[in-house]
């Protein structure tokens, strides 16, 4: 496989997206009027929010939504699209509009989180797009905001690259990022995103050493005292000793990935404190997840490495979230008319959707309410749909420090009991007025 500098997006879908273009194209129902929304039914079981995450690559990959000639010589070499579609697709640029929750942002069962309107030809091929990034994104940043609250103030350092896809390790890297964690090992993340990076050695490094003492001391020569020495590939005691006996009280830290997690902080740190390492760090990683986090909050610990549980949202690997017609126009571009799914299961509420977050005085969410016309907001509301997208131009776009900054205050707004780690409902409720179809 060959790299491109920008490379097409366009087959990162589903073929069935182009079996309904090509039947649409042969009906006239390409061109009617239609509105898609992106939503979750439910959130992971126990979970009491979602974050958004992944808007930003979304409109990344809009851009490169283009079928060139590669692209089209595979469509038309497997038979996956007719000459009509070909032809179709060949022009294809979007040039709709595109709504959604800003990134960083909190959102509920029911929260329209992203409202596409636009031909039907144009906005039905861009669902799996749509779903596969932000259904991974989202999984990413919300189990991690769980990590970020479990840690109070404690910086994380996401880790999970060699635990997931490659490409999938960079936008999980984002995704934490967004959510709160400090830093990422991940170097093209650092690259591509500007997410801090960070990252020291692993036990490959002591063993491949003749000694422990060799390979801190070698360590400390190249990185210098600020460094972190990882001190449980043999005995800890011993290791502690020796990295403050190199590195003298002004080690950086030390980081502890195996053991009894809790027993093991508290003996270093009384051993570090003996030893006079009084501002030496202690870093703690192996397997853990928010429930283990939150468990260590009495524990003498300055901070945290998180790979598996993060990039695999904590066991809750996508957001479930779905792509789903909810408007249509009769005929052309006129106006809409709410369309809905009945089955058993799996209903959905017809109408373009548009969401305010009710607060109290104190600033505290309430409600989030959905109508089917665009809102008045009342003292205490907060309009959550944003433009991204306008007549195909992207007017989303925004630094990742402010999705960034964007999250911690949409936490601010959640009531106390929305941090619960045990099993709960929805922090708030999304009430529907009126009732959609």
């Amino acid at each position: 496989m060959t790299d491109h500098p920008n490379p097409s997006t366009a087959l990162l879908t589903d073929h069935y997206e182009l079996t309904m273009l090509a039947g649409a194209l042969r009906s006239g129902a390409a061109a009617r009027r239609a509105v898609f929304e992106v939503f979750a039914r439910s959130l992971p079981h126990g979970r009491r929010y979602g974050v958004v995450a992944g808007t930003g690559r979304l409109l990344d990959a809009l851009e490169q939504f283009r079928f060139g000639q590669a692209e089209l010589d595979f469509l038309r070499r497997t038979g996956v699209a007719d000459e009509a579609t070909l032809r179709y697709l060949e022009s294809f640029e979007f040039h709709g509009d595109i709504w959604g929750y800003a990134e960083g942002d909190c959102y509920f069962p029911g929260s329209p989180i992203l409202v596409v309107e636009a031909p039907f030809a144009q906005a039905v091929v861009l669902e799996t797009l749509a779903l596969s990034i932000l259904n991974h994104d989202c999984a990413i940043a919300s189990a991690a905001s769980r990590m970020v609250t479990a840690a109070d103030g404690r910086p994380l350092i996401e880790m999970g690259s060699r635990r997931t896809h490659e490409r999938a390790a960079v936008a999980a890297a984002r995704a934490a990022y967004i959510a709160g964690f400090a830093t990422t090992s991940n170097l093209e993340a650092g690259r591509t995103y500007g997410v801090p990076t960070r990252g020291t050695s692993a036990h490959a490094f002591t063993l491949v050493h003749d000694s422990e003492r060799h390979a801190f001391s070698t360590q400390l020569a190249t990185q210098g005292p600020d460094t972190t020495l990882l001190v449980d590939t043999y005995d800890v005691a011993r290791a502690v000793r020796t990295a403050v006996e190199l590195a003298g009280p002004d080690l950086g830290a030390v980081r502890i990935d195996s053991g009894d997690l809790p027993k093991v902080a508290r003996q270093v740190r009384a051993l570090l404190d003996e030893l006079g390492a009084h501002r030496t760090r202690i870093v703690l990683t192996g397997d853990l997840d928010e429930h283990s986090i939150a468990a260590l909050a009495a524990s003498p610990v300055n901070g945290y490495g998180v790979g598996t549980a993060l990039v695999t949202g904590s066991g809750a690997p996508t957001a479930a979230l779905v792509y789903k017609l909810v408007a249509r126009a009769l005929d052309g571009y006129g106006e809409l008319h709410p369309v809905a799914k009945r089955s058993v299961g799996k209903p959905s509420k017809g109408g373009r959707k548009w969401a305010v977050r009710h607060a109290d005085e104190g600033g505290i969410a309430e409600i989030e309410v959905i109508t089917l016309e665009p809102p008045e907001p009342s003292p205490g509301d907060r309009v959550l749909l944003q433009p991204l997208v306008r007549r195909g131009e992207i007017v989303g776009r925004e630094p990742l420090s402010e999705a960034r900054e964007r999250h911690q205050r949409a936490l601010g707004e959640l009531p106390v009991h929305a941090f619960q780690l045990s099993r709960g409902y929805p922090a708030i409720p999304t009430v529907f007025e009126p009732n959609g179809d």
